[in-house]
């Protein structure tokens, strides 16, 4: 008895693992599906130029408080917690370059993309599975109007687009938060601190965290909208596709990341 429930567990244990390597799979396809037609439908004209602007609106200038307010706690705290560190190994000067680097290279692009995947990539989704069980996306399509171009394509550029703009402006807030976090023990004074921020960045620090963002944005974009436009069930699958978006994205911002960095050590960049 005890072996065949033993067998009847590892059947179905089995069973699952099979499952949701199937889901994996499927999800797998599904965006990739999903980005052929949007490059296929997105380049052709005519072209949502007003569209793209008024998303890049809702997406991009509508986060800057959020984005804002995290960037500077960010450089505050990471200051907080170096300085005892490094003052213990006589090491305190170099706290503007430490800070400098780190939020540069690594934490504000990465903590910025992960921000946006939660904010921007769960409200594409929730925005257009809304949209897909009221038929309203059903209804554009009978009116001769081309969702992928209207709703699709317009909100991944101005996520793509968005993202590294954010990114900058989060870097910059959390450079002045980290200026802020080193005045609360000691004076330093702005002109020396912000000295030894430029004079320790290079291009090779600049240069492939940028263009990772792009890669961000691109992906933030297109999971929310293929979990949003491939929505089911009512609105239970709105809630389902928006909590999706947000576990695949954030997800997403990671592996990117990982590879971007593997390809800058490469390249000689790290």
């Amino acid at each position: 008895m005890f072996t065949k429930n033993m067998k009847q567990e590892k059947s179905d244990k089995n069973v699952l693992f099979s499952k949701g390597l199937d889901s994996f799979l499927e999800g797998v396809a599904e965006l990739a599906r999903f980005n052929v037609a949007v490059f296929r439908e997105g380049i052709k004209p005519p072209y949502e130029f007003r569209e793209v602007l008024n998303q890049c609106y809702e997406i991009g200038i509508k986060s800057f408080t959020l984005v804002g307010i995290t960037a500077f706690i960010l450089g505050l705290v990471l200051v907080m917690q170096s300085r005892p560190t490094l003052v213990e190994f006589g090491a305190g000067s170099f706290l503007p370059a430490m800070s400098s680097v780190s939020i540069v290279r690594e934490i504000g692009p990465l903590v910025t993309a992960l921000i946006c995947a939660g904010k921007i990539g769960s409200g594409i989704s929730a925005e257009l599975g809304s949209m897909k069980v009221t038929e309203q996306i059903d209804a554009m399509e009978v009116s001769g109007t081309n969702p992928f171009k209207y709703l699709i394509a317009t909100r991944i550029m101005a996520t793509t687009i968005m993202i590294p703009m954010l990114t900058v402006y989060a870097v910059t807030i959390a450079l002045f938060g980290a200026y802020t976090g080193a005045n609360i023990t000691d004076q330093v004074n702005l002109q020396f601190f912000f000295n030894r921020v430029f004079e320790t960045l290079a291009f090779k620090d600049i240069i492939p965290s940028f263009i990772k963002t792009f890669f961000f944005g691109f992906a933030i974009g297109l999971v929310g909208c293929t979990k949003g436009y491939n929505s089911k069930k009512g609105t239970e699958g709105v809630g389902q596709a928006a909590n999706a978006s947000v576990v695949v994205a954030m997800l997403s911002v990671i592996v990117i990341d990982m590879v971007v960095t593997r390809v800058s050590a490469m390249l000689g960049y790290l």
